[in-house]
């Protein structure tokens, strides 16, 4: 497990990831959510001081059991499976700041619940995070999260637990003196990378793998970000494509878990921009269900590449936030089905209004799903006056 001097850094980590992620400098008297999981609490502890010490107010929340969850999804009714809380809206009204300690005792607690229960739930706070967005556009809210290690993410992973914390820390530099003046250096070598495909007149990406075959548009007022300090680690560069004009086949190779399922080997046939076929080796049902969970989970919200000499995460781990960001041997390209990130607009995001972002293209929907694809693959660039250009091959940009 991590020793006290790896949870120190990892909590620097945070703090830098956190800023990073908000335009605007905290402030005394701020106002910043730490949620985590029981088994995260001591690393809640060294938050909790850090952020006094900041001036900042820290909200402390323990997040629910998986018995706790399992209950919950068992037994509750329609209206207890939309019910916000009084003052659930005002605390998020006025938060400027959250971050998530994943450290969950189970990932498939909830496989035998129906997932429409779950969707229900999502559905139902699904405005709680629209104020989140529209405050982070403003640049009054930033947020990041990491994860730790728990018996059940190391067995799923089918390593050791030590070996996963191995894996967390080479991710994260957390056995750097400064861990954080390393994040700040990452920041600083995307920084080129994004700078080079933003200087690009594209129109359209083509990305071929052996079982990959699919067209994405970029869409008017994109910009690529990413290493934003929003996740911990967060090695991919993303963009939020025009939804409208993805076409063809897209599989992703790695396993994925959510809200206590198993998919793997999924397959997504897209045509004008909707999923009209899909197949799964497992989990079919499943994503069937999230696929058809309102009008905008069937289409694309996030296109990301990840380039190995970031990344230096090398096996599954059953964790989407270390899975997303697979550098192995050819890096990972992986598609979200689902919300788009208003802050992939080259505007500014505040300006983004809902009737602007529906006639941009951008993605609505109460899902977010990350299907990875890990496979050798090449992604052509289609730019303005008919050129095309290679942007990514054998796991790196080609800058």
């Amino acid at each position: 497990m991590f020793t006290m001097q790896q949870l120190e850094r990892y909590a620097d980590v945070l703090l830098w990831g956190m800023q990073k992620a908000r335009t605007r400098a905290f402030k005394k008297g701020d106002i910043v959510l730490v949620r985590f999981n029981l088994r995260a609490i001591k690393l809640a502890e060294l938050l909790q001081v850090r952020l006094l010490d900041r001036r900042l107010h820290p909200m402390l929340r323990m997040l629910a059991t998986d018995r706790m969850e399992y209950g919950f999804f068992s037994h509750a009714d329609g209206d207890q499976l939309s019910f916000i809380a009084p003052g659930e809206k005002d605390m998020v009204n006025n938060l400027n700041g959250t971050i998530f300690l994943n450290a969950p005792e189970s990932l498939t607690h909830l496989q035998r619940v129906d997932s429409r229960k779950i969707t229900a739930a999502m559905i139902a706070r699904k405005p709680l995070r629209d104020i989140l967005t529209r405050r982070e556009e403003n640049g009054l809210f930033g947020w990041t999260l990491c994860s730790l290690t728990t018996p059940q993410l190391a067995r799923h992973a089918g390593i050791s637990q030590k070996l996963y914390t191995e894996q967390i820390v080479k991710a994260c530099y957390l056995n750097a003196a400064d861990a954080a003046v390393k994040w700040d250096e990452i920041f600083s070598s995307a920084r080129e990378i994004k700078q080079w495909l933003n200087s690009m007149r594209i129109v359209s990406y083509h990305i071929e793998s052996p079982r990959t075959d699919l067209r994405i548009a970029h869409g008017q007022q994109r910009r690529w970000i990413g290493i934003s300090g929003h996740n911990i680690p967060s090695f991919e560069l993303f963009m939020s494509p025009d939804w409208r004009g993805t076409e063809g086949v897209y599989f992703a190779d790695q396993p994925s878990y959510r809200n206590g399922n198993l998919v793997r080997d999924v397959r997504l046939e897209f045509k004008n921009g909707c999923v009209r076929a899909l197949d799964a080796a497992c989990g079919r049902a499943f994503v069937q269900e999230q696929v058809g969970m309102d009008a905008g989970s069937g289409r694309l919200g996030e296109f990301s590449l990840t380039d190995t000499r970031f990344s230096k995460i090398d096996r599954f781990m059953a964790d989407t936030l270390f899975d997303e960001n697979y550098g192995g041997r050819y890096g990972n390209c992986h598609v979200a089905l689902g919300a788009s990130y208003s802050d992939t607009f080259r505007g500014k995001p505040a300006q983004l209004t809902k009737r602007r972002k529906q006639q941009l293209g951008f993605n609505d929907s109460a899902l977010h799903w990350d299907l990875v694809n890990t496979e050798k693959k090449m992604v052509t660039a289609y730019l303005a006056g008919g050129r095309r250009q290679v942007i990514y091959e054998n796991g790196r940009f080609k800058i």
